[in-house]
C-alpha cells in the first residue's frame, strides 16, 4: 500500500471533512430543535396530538435513511406539482435534501428518546410543581424539559454518532463527503485500502472527539448518579 496518493489528494479529503462538519451539526441543529415539541406531543394522551407523531417517528426510525434521501431526492421529481413549484428549487439541489433527510431522521430519533426520558421522570417532581401552582409551559421549562434533556445525555450521544455516520451515504447523491472523497480516491487510483482506511481513521477522529465532549457534558451533569 502507498499513502502518498493520500497526501496528493489531501484536499479533497479535507473538503469532505468540511463538509460533513456542515451536514452533522446543522441537522442535529435542526433535528433537535424539531424534536422538542414534537416529545411533548408524543406523551400527550390526546391522540389527535399524538398519533401523527408517533406515526412521524415510526416511518423515519422503521425505514432506512438511504431510502429516504433517495424518496426525497429521486423520488419527488416524478411529480409534476414538485417540479413546476418553488419547491422543485430545493428538492434538487444534493445538499438541501441531504440536510433535510438527515434533519427528519434525526428528529425521529431524538423525538422518540426525549420522550423515554419524559415518562421516566419521577411523578413526585410533577406533583410537586402542580401543587405549587406552575402552569404547563413553566413546568416544561423548568422542570420537565431540563431534567429530561439533562438525563438524555447518554443517549443523544449515541443519536450524534450514529447521525455522523450515516452521514456518509450523502456522497451517493453527488455530494463530497469524507465517504465521497474515498470514493473519488478509489475510482482514480483504484486503491480502495488507501482510499478507505483514510476514511475510517477520519471518522474514528470525530468519533472519539464526540465521546470525549459527550463525557465531558455526563461529567458535568449526571456526577451526581455516580455511586
Amino acid at each position: 500500500m502507498s499513502f502518498s496518493i493520500i497526501l496528493d489528494n489531501w484536499k479533497l479529503y479535507l473538503e469532505g471533512v468540511i463538509l460533513t462538519l456542515q451536514l452533522v451539526p446543522l441537522s442535529l441543529l435542526f433535528g433537535f430543535t424539531l424534536a422538542l415539541p414534537l416529545s411533548v406531543l408524543r406523551v400527550s394522551k390526546n391522540k389527535v396530538l399524538n398519533l401523527p407523531v408517533y406515526w412521524f417517528t415510526y416511518f423515519f426510525r422503521g425505514t432506512p435513511l438511504l431510502v429516504q434521501m433517495f424518496l426525497f431526492y429521486y423520488g419527488l421529481s416524478q411529480f409534476s406539482f414538485i417540479r413546476d413549484t418553488f419547491l422543485w428549487g430545493f428538492f434538487k439541489d444534493p445538499y438541501k435534501v441531504a440536510l433535510l433527510s438527515f434533519s427528519l431522521n434525526t428528529a425521529a430519533y431524538t423525538t422518540e428518546i426525549f420522550r423515554g426520558a419524559i415518562e421516566r421522570l419521577p411523578i413526585g417532581q410533577i406533583e410537586a410543581a402542580k401543587a405549587c401552582g406552575m402552569s404547563r409551559w413553566t413546568m416544561l421549562k423548568r422542570i420537565i424539559f431540563p431534567i429530561a434533556l439533562r438525563n438524555s445525555i447518554p443517549a443523544y450521544g449515541n443519536e450524534v454518532i450514529f447521525m455522523l455516520h450515516g452521514s456518509s451515504i450523502a456522497g451517493l447523491i453527488t455530494l463530497v463527503d469524507i465517504t465521497g472523497a474515498a470514493r473519488i480516491v478509489y475510482a482514480r487510483y483504484f486503491a480502495p485500502a488507501e482510499a478507505f482506511i483514510t476514511a475510517a481513521i477520519l471518522y474514528l477522529i470525530l468519533t472519539f472527539t464526540i465521546v470525549w465532549l459527550f463525557r465531558l457534558l455526563e461529567k458535568r451533569f449526571l456526577s451526581y448518579l455516580k455511586i
